[in-house]
């Protein structure tokens, strides 16, 4: 089954490509890799804003880094013309709003790798991973993901 038939299959359409809101772009190819810049999570088009531990829970926040996970997939699509040609999701590094006393921000993270995961399939969507906790993220948002990931020609 193709990339394009398993999201069918899941009910997404690829969004456009957002326009960077300050001094830099969305992706950079060098070689092989294309490395994705930070995407904010968006509820309705406007910043999904909330902080882990206070207002916003981890379920919620799951779904909110599933929604950057398509954000993520419309522009890796942007970049490379066809997500067929995607031969790894190499990484994806998460920044989850949080108070200092919440500590699952991987479990909020799984809300993008367990949807990399069933675009792609194991064999090339399984990444390494990092999830951090931090004070806040631009606009207020409660979670912000970027990604790097192998192509091929």
């Amino acid at each position: 089954m193709s990339v394009y038939d398993q999201l069918a299959q899941l009910g997404i359409t690829l969004p456009p490509v957002a326009v960077p809101a300050a001094a830099y772009v969305p992706f950079v190819r060098t070689g092989n890799l294309v490395f994705l810049s930070g995407h904010i999570a968006k509820k309705d088009g406007k910043p999904w804003v909330g902080q882990l531990g206070a207002d916003v829970d981890t379920a919620t926040g799951a779904q909110a880094a599933r929604a950057v996970a398509i954000d993520l997939l419309g522009t890796l699509h942007a970049a490379v013309g066809d997500l067929n040609k995607v031969s790894r999701i190499v990484k994806v590094m998460s920044l989850v709003n949080s108070t200092s006393g919440f500590t699952e921000q991987h479990l909020v993270t799984n809300g993008c790798s367990d949807l990399i995961g069933q675009v792609f399939g194991p064999a090339v969507g399984a990444h390494a991973r990092s999830a951090f906790g931090v004070a806040q993220i631009p606009l207020g948002a409660c979670v912000e993901i970027e990604l790097i990931a192998e192509v091929r020609d």
